[in-house]
């Protein structure tokens, strides 16, 4: 288990630090894909579960606001996202006419997918266009994994509270901590190198950047469990060794893309 985390995660970050380093299309398409696929696993798993969301709506909602959001930022997003919360509201109207009887249900899940993944992903492709967007996207991606692995491998060797024992039983409070500890040292090193290529990125920036996220993106992992909890589910899918699936590990990039970027903006 722990050879497959780390194979997986020495081939993928490398290959993401490349993209993000490119920025433009390659790098909108790749989020597209990401995002595609975790809105995928999505909807497998309220489908296993026995309902019945758009796979439609949901993939192509969540697919249109990241591309939105690529050729047009925030102008013209918000007209996307009524237009698909009406498309979802009229579509399952229509499935219960014709006899579904979970269509209300079926609908806050679609609408609540395309939110969760699409609207918030898309602060992925808002986050790297912003000024100096390169540096940020790594600082806030990769100091969100730094923050995961330092809880994964100290609550693997201290453990013993559970953090949250209903919805992820192996989380503890000292695997936690240890994730905000590691987060923070992390984003603070790396915004010491950063700033030597841009002076927007200090090591205090970094550092607070690295803190809150560490403290906060652990909620969107956490919140996938629950989902997959609801359902008896272990893994979104098993595309990823060691990892699970495309959802299982954005999770958190989800919550961090969206808290860095109005950090971002907000404070500097």
């Amino acid at each position: 288990m722990l050879s497959q985390r780390l194979m997986v995660a020495i081939l993928l970050i490398p290959i993401g630090v490349t993209f993000i380093a490119l920025g433009g299309w390659p790098y909108a398409v790749l989020i597209v894909a990401i995002l595609g696929g975790a809105a995928f696993e999505y909807w497998r798993i309220f489908k296993t579960g026995g309902f019945s969301p758009s796979p439609s709506l949901l993939i192509g909602g969540v697919v249109a606001l990241a591309l939105t959001r690529y050729g047009a930022n925030f102008r013209e997003a918000d007209a996307v996202l009524a237009f698909l919360i009406m498309a979802a509201m009229g579509l399952h109207t229509i499935h219960h006419e014709r006899g579904d009887k979970n269509s209300a249900t079926d609908f806050t899940i679609t609408v609540a997918g395309i939110l969760y993944i699409g609207w918030l992903g898309s602060y992925l492709v808002s986050l790297r266009n912003l000024p100096d967007g390169m540096w940020w996207t790594i600082q806030a991606v990769i100091g969100t994994v730094l923050a995961d692995a330092g809880a994964y491998f100290i609550g693997s060797r201290f453990g013993k509270h559970p953090l949250a024992p209903r919805v992820s039983p192996k989380k503890t409070w000292e695997g936690y901590l240890g994730g905000v500890l590691v987060g923070s040292l992390g984003s603070a090193l790396m915004g010491a190198l950063w700033g030597l290529a841009t002076p927007a990125i200090t090591p205090l920036r970094g550092l607070m950047m690295g803190f809150a996220l560490s403290v906060l993106t652990p909620l969107g992992d956490l919140g996938e469990s629950m989902v997959k909890r609801q359902f008896n589910v272990k893994d979104s899918s098993n595309l990823l060794p060691g990892h699970g699936g495309i959802f299982d590990r954005i999770d958190s990039w989800l919550w961090a893309a969206p808290l860095g970027y109005y950090l971002i903006l907000w404070l500097w």
